[in-house]
């Protein structure tokens, strides 16, 4: 049997593997005759080719008479191969052979392809995969779910892992951020106890369930692989026992060869074998071939037709690794080299002595090359990643820096917030850095937000302190105003309750949480008691409710009225109107909806005078004040002097930002178009300017009269 070192080639007349570079030697002695007149070379070296019996050797086999000996593989450099099974490892490659000889550069090349196949020969689940790997630091958490979701249903599992991985790296580093800014707010919300800390993220579920399939798809997939991997690995040792039974046998040649061709496609359909065997089983499979070769006579024109067919082979690989050269897709172009460089191995056999040396040169050098080009594309990849780590720096150090400022008010803090959140983009989107100091980088990015975090905190901890200050004044409001809104005493009662709401507006902000709440509170006992006030005003007052009716008897006869058409005759008409309303007297307050039906009418009858928007906007405004006043809420004129105010800003406003536009116009002479309506705008907003004014003015001179009268 087969055993770990290559002890048992030695059994072959002398030949024995060279330890060192796996190599094959033969010391033929005193058997060997005619071998140094013989045009056929002795087997000196392996490449590690499997050599090919094609049809026409099978059919020279039947007439062969004359003994010859096969060519020896024409690569002695074919030596035991070393991994770089993916980019990642390829800078550690760039690093040892920096400083190598242009020969020892060349077989470095090779070597690094040879033992990625042997990589994918232990697992075929490597092989025929062409995923980009994204960068997946920019990727929320959102995106990196659903990216796993596409990768997870995949079934050579092992061909998306370092995606899946990458994935993994990067989803947990964001939650565990987001979790730790979670835990930050709870702390602040809870004066530092973070002991009930709990929070459902129903996304981290999702993420956790998908992972778990794939680990669970690939854990089973190794289960099998080992299981295979041992019976393939028994299977091809039992193939090689057979063949050397076959070298050492006596059957005829027809029967020999046909017998081999058997062996080698059991061989390849035998399946991968453990990775560390790759290569002394491949080397003793090939060199029991090239014994029975050796112990083959065929005739010299059947060694020639395999010669010529593995030759032409082999010339098509090197022509399509010239054009791969080419490829400005280098590594799609190194992936198919490997494959290449597969069939070279272990599907091609060995050509005449004199195209060995030319032909293997040539493919080596053009691995060379394009091995160089992807070498190349990797320190770019590293440039850039230097770069990446040099914008992540600067973006932390910006972090830093916002930390620093000293802050003072809410709107400012929200501001900071949002550059944070800015540079937090930024930086995600920056790219990879270099893996040996990704880690670094990402502890130093977290540490400066939590830093800001900190000091944020601190300063909405004292604010926090104010609206809990404020939150009490407010509650204690409504405790009073509660015990108030039952009253019956409304003359003492209600100067109290107007009291409580002025006092109400002194005081600053309570926190968002509990902020509509109090309020709804608070309003809801200031209504009621001020509903209650009314409604006894109503139920007290049969002045009122005979007004009423009077106000109903007259909105009837009111819709009988016309205009003549006379300006001055139909005003004075609906002024007359508007009197004779007045003197009607009040309502109770829940049938007031009758004074807004009065309004429409008048309405209804200013739009067909031909009155001036002002007069007519004035001449409304004094009836709905006047409706405003008969009532003692207090409200609606506090309501309506807001309204009018900020409607005063407003216009101030656009009179200003039209005069500051004036200003920029270079040619701003009263005879240019643009100025000349800039101006005329002016006008028209100072003429509304003056309306509202007023309209305050007679609002104020009106509650001026009222706390008179009280």
């Amino acid at each position: 049997m087969l055993e770990e070192k290559n002890d048992n080639l030695h059994n072959a007349d002398g030949e024995q593997i060279n330890e060192v570079n796996g190599t094959l030697h033969t010391d033929y002695n005193a058997e060997n005759e005619n071998v140094e007149n013989s045009e056929t070379p002795l087997v000196h070296e392996t490449e590690g080719q499997l050599p090919f019996a094609p049809k026409e050797l099978l059919e020279a086999a039947k007439v062969a008479d004359e003994p010859a000996n096969e060519e020896e593989s024409e690569d002695s450099h074919a030596v035991a191969p070393t991994v770089v099974a993916d980019e990642n490892k390829a800078d550690e490659v760039a690093a040892e052979t920096a400083e190598l000889p242009a020969e020892d550069k060349k077989l470095s090349a090779v070597d690094s392809i040879a033992e990625s196949n042997a990589e994918e020969g232990e697992d075929e689940s490597l092989i025929g995969h062409d995923i980009p790997m994204k960068n997946y630091e920019e990727l929320s958490m959102e995106d990196l779910t659903e990216e796993l979701e596409k990768l997870a249903v995949i079934e050579k599992v092992m061909s998306v892992k370092d995606h899946i991985e990458e994935i993994r790296k990067e989803f947990y580093s964001k939650y565990n951020h987001f979790i730790e800014e979670k835990k930050d707010e709870h702390s602040h919300e809870n004066n530092g106890d973070t002991s009930e800390f709990e929070y459902h993220f129903p996304l981290k579920n999702k993420f956790d369930t998908l992972y778990n399939q794939y680990r669970d798809k690939k854990n089973s997939h190794f289960k099998k692989l080992q299981t295979d991997l041992k019976g393939n690995l028994e299977n091809r040792l039992a193939i090689i026992e057979e063949l050397k039974s076959v070298a050492e046998g006596s059957e005829n040649i027809k029967d020999a060869l046909k017998h081999v061709s058997d062996l080698r496609e059991r061989w390849k359909n035998a399946g991968p074998i453990p990775r560390d065997k790759y290569n002394h089983v491949w080397n003793n499979f090939h060199f029991h071939i090239e014994r029975f070769y050796d112990h083959l006579h065929l005739d010299r024109e059947a060694r020639d037709m395999d010669f010529k067919h593995n030759l032409e082979q082999k010339q098509k690989i090197v022509a399509r690794v010239e054009e791969l050269v080419n490829e400005s897709d280098i590594n799609k172009a190194f992936r198919e080299l490997q494959a290449l460089h597969k069939i070279w191995k272990e599907e091609i056999g060995p050509v005449s002595r004199e195209h060995r040396e030319e032909i293997w040169n040539r493919f080596s050098e053009l691995t060379k090359q394009l091995h160089d080009k992807r070498e190349e594309l990797v320190a770019k990849g590293r440039e850039q990643e230097e770069a990446n780590l040099a914008k992540k720096k600067d973006i932390i150090a910006q972090i830093d820096a916002i930390s620093e400022e000293k802050i003072t008010a809410h709107s400012a803090w929200q501001g900071q917030i949002d550059r944070i959140e800015a540079l937090r983009e930024q930086f995600f989107k920056a790219g990879k850095v270099p893996a040996e100091v990704n880690e670094d980088t990402w502890a130093a990015f977290k540490a400066a937000v939590r830093n800001f975090n900190t000091v944020k905190n601190s300063f909405y901890k004292d604010i926090k302190k104010d609206q809990q200050d404020n939150l009490n004044r407010k509650q204690a409001l409504v405790e009073k105003a509660r015990s108030l809104q039952e009253s019956e005493d409304f003359a003492a009662t209600t100067p109290v309750m107007k009291q409580i709401q002025d006092e109400w507006k002194t005081i600053g902000h309570v926190p968002r949480k509990y902020s509509d709440s109090v309020w709804k509170d608070f309003k809801a006992a200031c209504n009621h008691y001020f509903d209650r006030l009314h409604a006894q005003r109503n139920e007290a007052n049969k002045d009122e409710l005979e007004a009423f009716d009077k106000k109903k008897e007259y909105l009837e006869s009111l819709k009988e009225f016309e205009l003549t058409g006379d300006h001055k005759t139909d005003l004075d008409g609906i002024k007359k109107h508007i009197e004779n309303w007045k003197a009607l007297g009040r309502v109770p307050q829940a049938r007031r909806h009758i004074e807004g039906k009065f309004n429409k009418i008048l309405d209804a009858l200013f739009d067909k005078l031909s009155l001036s928007k002002k007069e007519t906007d004035m001449v409304r405004f004094n009836n709905r004040l006047e409706q405003m006043s008969e009532g003692d809420d207090t409200r609606r004129l506090e309501n309506e002097q807001l309204f009018i105010m900020r409607k005063i800003d407003e216009v101030q406003g656009e009179i200003f930002q039209l005069e500051n536009n004036i200003q920029f116009i270079s040619n701003a002479k009263g005879d240019n178009p643009f100025v000349r309506e800039v101006q005329k705008s002016i006008e028209r907003h100072k003429e509304e300017l003056k309306t509202w004014k007023d309209k305050l003015k007679q609002i104020r001179v009106l509650k001026q009269q009222q706390q008179e009268g009280q």
